[in-house]
């Protein structure tokens, strides 16, 4: 909140253009200088590219979030020498940046809100510098377990922790991801948790402040009317013709992600494999449809990972197509229309990932396929954080499990269309249970 009463989105510069309109701005507020609707205050900061590159790359997403999506293959990595140190010194600096212009466009006792593991820091330092303010962080991400979150050197994973205990109010997506934050305060330094649902604290005495910090989960769900009329316009009937011609009269397995390790694309793509092995009566009858989307190509893990995506693809396809059958349609160019088409043919939706904060695929695919198609089944991991909502009318998987996949995959093709139609509207329901707006209203409530 701002002294004159509205609100301001603080962001990092990312480009040079983006650095040269922060630049031209007053105090780097893009509505200031005509930029942008002056109804959306931004104030965008021009850090260090340097800075930026080993706070972003390097700490938040090439460490911490490996460590909460449990993803490092740890014979090999991680490895916290003096590389890691310069880059921990840039993440201290990014945050400290944030802090800083929060405190200087902030009113008196204003309400701040943080948003995910890039500023882990930030409520702590905020706390120094503002102690009258209310703060409020939220981590879009799961949360570790001790026993890995301590992979981190403890100095490191004490920072974080006690960066966050900065906040007046913490959220997460689920129970069990604020939990595991939880656990990890106490295992690290002894803090006191009170686990009672609606009332959950962490009490340390660290993070700048006595009191205890608030938990609270917002499992954030989908704008269903704004999703629905999207997916209603014209761009989406001609991409929907041109999936139609190629799908035929055939069922259809839907998923789109970004090609993040933590999606499980590849384990994906041999369960659809390892299904049209053993269950060959869907050969010809079936296609699936893999939208794998872009995601961080300047890290090296995620070249790779899109290499292994098209690679996998190409060998089903020359495995089991014919003339007259193409048994899987894969693209890795984004189009958000393109997608939205597939939801409206999806007859089963496919969300398997290794660990996910939430994975609202999961809930975007039912809601279209329940108001403008004709119902999907939903098999998904019990590793996605949309799991504890939907795990009821889904078919749970093991995302590690191919063959346990294969038989979900088959379980929902095979499933009663009147079935899958009533789990559907149920899952619809679900996923729009708290939009976006809502979400969000709700944390300014709490805090």
């Amino acid at each position: 909140m701002t002294a004159d009463g509205g609100q301001v989105w603080v962001c990092a510069a990312l480009s040079d253009g983006d650095r040269e309109a922060a630049d031209r701005s007053p105090g780097g507020r893009l509505d200031r200088a005509g930029l942008i609707d002056a109804s959306m205050p931004v104030r965008m900061l021009d850090i260090d590219p340097e800075t930026l590159h080993r706070a972003y790359n390097g700490v938040a997403n090439s460490t911490l979030w490996f460590v909460q999506h449990m993803l490092y293959a740890t014979p090999f990595a991680p490895a916290f020498g003096q590389t890691f140190a310069l880059e921990w010194e840039a993440y201290t600096a990014y945050n400290e940046a944030f802090a800083e212009a929060l405190a200087d466009e902030a009113a008196p006792e204003a309400h701040v809100l943080v948003q995910d593991y890039h500023l882990a820091l930030v409520p702590k330092l905020l706390r120094d510098l503002r102690p009258d303010l209310r703060i409020g962080h939220f981590s879009h991400t799961p949360w570790a377990p001790p026993d890995y979150f301590r992979i981190l050197p403890d100095h490191i994973a004490d920072a974080v922790l006690e960066g966050m205990l900065g906040a007046d109010y913490l959220g997460f997506l689920t129970e069990r991801w604020a939990r595991a934050f939880m656990d990890c305060c106490v295992r690290q330094f002894g803090a006191q948790a009170d686990y009672s649902p609606g009332g959950m604290t962490v009490s340390s005495g660290r993070g700048g402040h006595e009191t205890p910090t608030r938990i609270g989960v917002h499992s954030l769900g989908v704008d269903a009317p704004s999703l629905i009329e999207r997916a209603s316009r014209s761009d989406v009937d001609d991409r929907l013709a041109t999936l139609h011609q190629a799908v035929g009269d055939r069922q259809v397995i839907v998923r789109v992600d970004r090609t993040e390790l933590s999606k499980n694309i590849v384990r994906g793509l041999e369960a659809y494999a390892d299904l049209l092995r053993r269950y060959p009566r869907w050969r010809g009858r079936v296609v699936h449809i893999a939208f794998a989307y872009p995601s961080r190509y300047d890290l090296p893990e995620y070249r790779d990972y899109t290499a292994a995506v098209t690679s996998t693809a190409k060998e089903i396809s020359e495995e089991f197509g014919t003339p007259d059958w193409q048994p899987l349609i894969l693209h890795v160019e984004d189009d958000f229309a393109r997608s939205l088409a597939a939801y409206r043919l999806a007859d089963v939706a496919l969300v398997n990932p290794i660990r996910d904060g939430m994975n609202l695929v999961a809930k975007e695919i039912p809601i279209i396929a329940s108001a403008l198609g004709g119902g999907c089944g939903l098999v998904l991991s019990r590793e996605a954080g949309a799991f504890a909502e939907l795990g009821e009318d889904a078919l749970v998987v093991n995302p590690y499990d191919v063959t346990g996949t294969a038989d979900a995959l088959h379980e929902a093709l095979s499933m009663d269309r009147d079935e899958r139609r009533a789990r559907c509207g149920r899952l619809a329901a679900a996923g729009a249970a708290l939009p976006p707006q809502q979400w969000f209203a709700d944390q300014l409530a709490a805090l």
